[in-house]
């Protein structure tokens, strides 16, 4: 039977973690509060999470708690480009080597992110999965160590300690906003949320681009869907055929599934700008974008929404903002 993370694993990740990460600042956003109706809307600004996503915790707490034997061998992983990031980061603190596993389709100022930050990188395949079958041959031909992105214990308890930040400023939270796509965030994040308060409402948002979770819940098992491209590229990828936590954890733990729409991510990265002044990649978007066109009930409810990353370049932040201008305004 495998161990499923708890409450005290997210505690002691959160001590573990700590001279790596900073405690994200959490923002309230009076104006989203008023054209929803709900009575506060606050959001988790994990956008200024060192390495520019909440990826850095998970990554964190998986490496330094490494054995003296697997730090001496390395670790590899595979990822859009947030988890690589935050692997590569951790593991030059830790002063290990680190290998990354990267599809050909993440963008290239990704890939120079991760290179900067001292891992070597295989770019290999078209989807994250073809990536995953990459990254299984180099780790079994090099004896690396794994850290995977989202399926694993210390991964999800890592990311679990947002929401312990998230409810120790904010006790009376009603409802959870939630990115999910391989569900480390979610799993980790609502097993906390419940376990301290079990009436807190948690929505995951899912892309209608690639909605591989949510088909694997309807399905009752892991399944593959077609990988299409999308502003929120960092929520792309599958959960993997050999899922064994996220799955289960977000089966029991999620209370609600939306699917966002592309439409609905630029108005999202458009509002973040316009009423406050962040520039966040489309993956952080979600959230808000399902709270602008009132997709989840949330009148008179305290709301938290995770702004989970800002990887994203200024020619690529320029073009999506720039789609989003009033008719007639000049590009």
């Amino acid at each position: 039977m495998p161990h499923i993370p708890a409450l005290h694993d997210a505690y002691q990740a959160q001590a573990r973690i700590k001279p790596l990460i900073w405690q994200t600042p959490v923002i309230a956003s009076p104006v989203l509060a008023e054209k929803t109706g709900a009575a506060q809307i606050h959001l988790k600004l994990e956008c200024l999470q060192k390495t520019g996503s909440f990826k850095v915790r998970g990554a964190a707490n998986k490496i330094l708690s490494l054995s003296g034997e697997e730090r001496k061998k390395g670790v590899i992983t595979f990822s859009t480009g947030n988890h690589g990031k935050a692997v590569a980061y951790v593991a030059g603190q830790a002063g290990l080597k680190s290998v990354v596993c990267l599809s050909e389709h993440v963008a290239a100022y990704r890939v120079a992110m991760i290179k900067a930050l001292g891992a070597e990188v295989s770019l290999k395949g078209h989807s994250q999965d073809e990536a995953e079958k990459n990254y299984q041959l180099l780790m079994a031909s090099r004896g690396l160590v794994p850290v995977v992105p989202f399926d694993d214990p210390k991964i999800i308890a890592g990311q679990g300690t947002i929401a312990l930040e998230i409810l120790s400023k904010l006790p009376d939270t009603d409802v959870l906003v939630i990115q999910l796509s391989g569900g480390g965030l979610l799993a980790g994040m609502a097993m906390v949320a419940k376990s301290i308060n079990p009436r807190i409402h948690v929505v995951g948002l899912s892309l209608e681009q690639s909605p591989a979770m949510l088909e694997s819940l309807k399905a009752g098992r892991p399944v593959q869907v077609p990988e299409k491209d999308s502003l929120a590229d960092s929520l792309l990828g599958g959960i993997g055929f050999d899922n064994q936590y996220t799955l289960p954890m977000v089966e029991k733990f999620a209370d609600e599934h939306l699917l966002i729409s592309e439409n609905e991510i630029k108005d999202g990265m458009f509002h973040i700008f316009d009423k406050h002044r962040l520039i966040v990649e489309g993956g952080a978007a979600v959230g808000i974008a399902a709270l602008l066109n009132q997709k989840i009930n949330v009148k008179g409810k305290k709301v938290v929404a995770l702004l989970s990353g800002s990887t994203i370049n200024a020619d690529e932040y320029i073009r999506i903002i720039q789609g989003r201008l009033p008719r007639g305004a000049k590009q």
